[in-house]
């Protein structure tokens, strides 16, 4: 069963798509390299999978830590590891003789 439309997220000033509209579309790939060149339509149209590739991905690790350290982060509530990760990195500013991979 269909469901009814939200009144918020309906869109009153568009136009009904109708099979003539559908009849007159065409494929982005016709459409878009004379909108904005072949170069950026190529790119548009290149399949983009995954997450994006980050300058400085982050490194997974196990380690062992007490409890009560964990214990106080997490009571922070959500985003207590990137709070752990800031802090970790707070203190590494903090004693510059340690190298810096």
């Amino acid at each position: 069963m269909p469901r009814k439309p939200d009144p918020a997220r309906t869109d009153s000033d568009a136009s009904e798509a109708t099979p003539e509209w559908f009849a007159r579309a065409r494929p982005a790939a016709d459409v878009l390299p004379a909108l904005f060149g072949a170069e950026a339509a190529m790119q548009m149209l290149k399949p983009r999978r995954g997450r994006p590739v980050l300058a400085e991905p982050k490194e997974h690790v196990n380690i062992r830590l007490d409890a009560a350290v964990v214990g106080a982060f997490r009571q922070t509530g959500p985003g207590w590891q990137t709070r752990m990760n800031n802090a970790l990195r707070d203190w590494l500013r903090t004693h510059p003789g340690i190298h810096k991979a």
